[in-house]
């Protein structure tokens, strides 16, 4: 039998019925990197960017994604958040930024998924305020750093 969780009796995909699961307090951790040359970091960093203050465009699209996921990816729930925060550090050091996204709320399902989307819509919107100066940007390594609550607890990324 499949592990897979969105797949019916018959293997066909559908939107997995949590309505008998618990509450419970539930939060994930995911993270992103933009790569992209020295000189458009530091035209982030300086805040001389023309079209204004990027790290604070890309975290309101990082949240506002993660609240539309369930419209984004298909068979993802309608989630009430009680909290989404989006982090951007820029690692001059790799010429790249670091976004780090945490979703909580109390609820049936977990958030894993809108923890994924909000790192990877503020890198995209990064990539969009900044692709007129350099359209190399890569957009890499996202992926889920942690996830506490529900039924398999606690869960950890390998460094």
């Amino acid at each position: 039998m499949s592990k897979l969780t969105h797949l019916d009796s018959q293997g066909h995909a559908h939107m997995v019925d949590v309505g008998t699961k618990d509450d419970t307090q539930r939060q994930a951790t995911a993270e992103a990197y933009i790569s992209m040359t020295p000189e458009t970091l530091e035209l982030i960093t300086s805040g001389g960017h023309k079209k204004g203050d990027v790290f604070a465009v890309a975290r309101i699209a990082g949240i506002q994604a993660a609240k539309q996921c369930s419209n984004l990816i298909p068979l993802c729930h309608p989630l009430m958040l009680t909290s989404v925060k989006v982090e951007l550090t820029a690692e001059p050091e790799n010429n790249r930024v670091r976004i780090e996204s945490t979703c909580k709320l109390r609820g049936q399902t977990g958030v894993e998924m809108e923890a994924l989307t909000a790192a990877s819509v503020a890198a995209l919107t990064i990539y969009d305020m900044c692709k007129a100066v350099d359209k190399g940007m890569v957009i890499e390594q996202t992926r889920l750093l942690e996830k506490q609550g529900g039924k398999s607890g606690h869960w950890t990324a390998e460094s």
